[in-house]
């Protein structure tokens, strides 16, 4: 019982998609018009600068670290992993937000803290450097989230419903990002982008 309304209540959570809610209160355009069309902390980045970049994403992983706390105190560990599939999911599609939210980055990473946080720790670290080398954020978000994962999996343990859980989160994050994907390889040559 607990595992589902903590589900529901991680979903919502993600749902309340701070960088749209805070430009909307500022009097600003909506962060998913500009750029990516993303509400996340990179192009909250492009449109408002560091500052604000830094307070969003403090914000949404302060909600995240929240979630996971109840669901730590209130849940076996195993099911731990599937609260932050709900927090995701809430991200990418936000019922408040006409199911059109950001990539889940910031939200799993603030998750992680509690449960990972050596991973979450190495995973902030790298980010920035991978990001100074390829000037592409998401692939640094592809290896944060496979950190991430891991030390999710190696805390709650290799059991089916662990694993499945995390592996379901890693996976809605990655598959968001398929456009930026698209786009690298078809700057590249790999693809042909007509």
């Amino acid at each position: 019982m607990y595992t589902i309304l903590l589900f529901i209540i991680a979903y919502l959570a993600g749902s309340l998609n701070i960088p749209i809610g805070l430009f909307r209160l500022l009097g600003r355009e909506d962060p998913r018009t500009h750029f990516s069309g993303n509400p996340g902390v990179a192009n909250v980045y492009r449109q408002a600068g560091l500052w604000w970049a830094l307070v969003i994403l403090i914000l949404e992983m302060g909600k995240s670290i929240i979630i996971a706390a109840a669901a730590i105190k209130l849940l076996p560990l195993e099911q731990v992993p599937w609260i932050g599939f709900g927090l995701i999911i809430g991200n990418l599609y936000p019922c408040f937000h006409r199911f059109q939210g950001g990539k889940g980055v910031a939200n799993f990473l603030g998750f992680s803290i509690l449960i990972a946080p050596l991973a979450a720790g190495v995973g902030m670290l790298l980010w920035p450097a991978v990001y100074l080398i390829t000037r592409q954020p998401f692939i640094g978000s592809f290896i944060m989230v496979g950190l991430l994962s891991s030390g999710i999996i190696n805390h709650c343990g290799t059991d089916a419903i662990a694993v499945t859980g995390t592996a379901a989160a890693a996976i809605f994050i990655y598959y968001a990002h398929k456009q930026n994907v698209i786009e690298l390889l078809i700057r590249n040559g790999f693809i042909n982008g007509k």
